[in-house]
């Protein structure tokens, strides 16, 4: 049963990567002999429809304002299938929030957080980098990547200088 086109919602990926997805999924299920049910793919579709990473509240926020309602204990469990079958991954960039992101796009960008006041920013990363940071492992066989870059976000480092330049007078 093929169901990943089962609800209106828009797409930020395109049609063929979308497919590829609901085909990796639909064969992840079929593997792991789990049921194929219009929730799971209708989470995953949603999760195919949002451009940020994304937590657990905010996913099933937007599955409500899309009138489809999964209780908690689906949402979650579906969540853990998503990322032990390689479509999301995992993010704990701070430490008291865990945020998720569909895998594709985790590959195309770095991301930098500032250690004060926890802004995130995210860099594209161009094909040579990414090709280069699979290169140069070896006795190891990489699935995927996630790049934390760590620092002072440049509002916080002005707040910085001003504060030193006060206290100095």
């Amino acid at each position: 049963m093929y169901l990943c086109h089962s609800r209106k919602i828009a797409m930020v990926i395109d049609d063929k990567t979308y497919k590829e997805i609901c085909n990796h999924f639909s064969n992840y299920l079929t593997e792991k002999n789990l049921r194929k049910t219009e929730e799971r793919h209708t989470i995953l579709k949603q999760i195919c429809s949002l451009s940020d990473h994304f937590t657990v509240d905010q996913l099933e926020q937007q599955l409500a304002e899309a009138k489809f309602h999964v209780s908690k204990a689906t949402l979650y469990n579906t969540i853990e299938v998503l990322v032990e079958g390689g479509i999301i991954v995992r993010h704990q960039i701070h430490s008291k929030r865990v945020e998720y992101e569909l895998r594709k796009r985790a590959e195309t960008h770095l991301h930098q957080v500032c250690s004060i006041c926890g802004a995130q920013r995210e860099v594209k990363l161009d094909a040579i980098l990414r090709n280069s940071i699979y290169a140069h492992i070896t006795r190891f066989t990489p699935e995927y990547f996630s790049l934390y870059v760590y620092g002072i976000c440049n509002k916080c480092r002005k707040k910085q200088k001003n504060k030193n330049k006060y206290n100095l007078s």
